[in-house]
């Protein structure tokens, strides 16, 4: 029996949680005013994210790639008080749309926004934050790099969480694609799979969600 996606889809949605004010307002200018909209991690995994950032109890929280700023809202969202969101965006041109949605919410003195390229910010965050959950969903070809620098300053326990590690099915499709986005999609995958120090599963969720957490 084959199984309509879209309506399960919709029917998964009915029953889950519905987003924030905040976060419907964003959703909706988003794709009226973006191109690339499609982007945002959207209502379902939004509350995937606060989920494992209320299981986890984490307080300090990195994100590597902004974009619209609607994760940063579901993790801000799920921090108690005291809780920090450091994210770093790379396009400096999404900075006045991300403080118009976040500014003037309950949780905005919770975000700390970065513009600029991550790896060039990251050993300063790093040396200066002790982070417990981290999510990644920035330049695909440079997953291992974030990975590797942020790694060993994490504790026992955090969980890093990387997005698109499926590549919209790309990482199965045979002949292998040569692209160098699915090439290091599929590299950033065997590191982690062959990483003594984490345990890992990845959801089939969206385009493909990553669970890592460090050992």
């Amino acid at each position: 029996m084959s199984i309509d996606s879209e309506r399960l889809e919709e029917y998964i949605l009915s029953h889950t949680t519905p987003e924030s004010p905040y976060r419907q307002r964003l959703w909706r200018e988003a794709h009226v005013r973006l191109l690339r909209a499609r982007m945002l991690s959207g209502h379902l995994q939004g509350n995937l994210l606060q989920m494992l950032c209320r299981i986890s109890g984490a307080q300090k929280v990195l994100e590597l790639g902004t974009f619209t700023g609607y994760a940063a809202h579901c993790l801000a969202e799920a921090l108690g008080e005291g809780g920090e969101v450091h994210t770093i965006e790379s396009d400096d041109e999404m900075e006045d749309f991300i403080h118009e949605f976040l500014d003037g919410t309950p949780y905005t003195h919770r975000v700390h926004l970065y513009l600029g390229d991550a790896l060039t910010i990251l050993p300063k965050l790093l040396e200066k934050h002790s982070f417990d959950l981290v999510y990644i969903d920035a330049n695909k070809r440079e997953y291992i790099d974030y990975y590797e620098l942020i790694l060993p300053h994490l504790p026992s326990g955090a969980l890093i969480l990387a997005d698109n590690t499926l590549w919209d099915g790309k990482v199965i499709e045979e002949p292998t694609p040569t692209d160098q986005q699915t090439q290091t999609i599929l590299a950033f995958n065997d590191h982690v799979q062959r990483d003594p120090r984490v345990e890992n599963l990845i959801l089939p969720l969206r385009d493909g969600l990553s669970l890592i957490r460090k050992l």
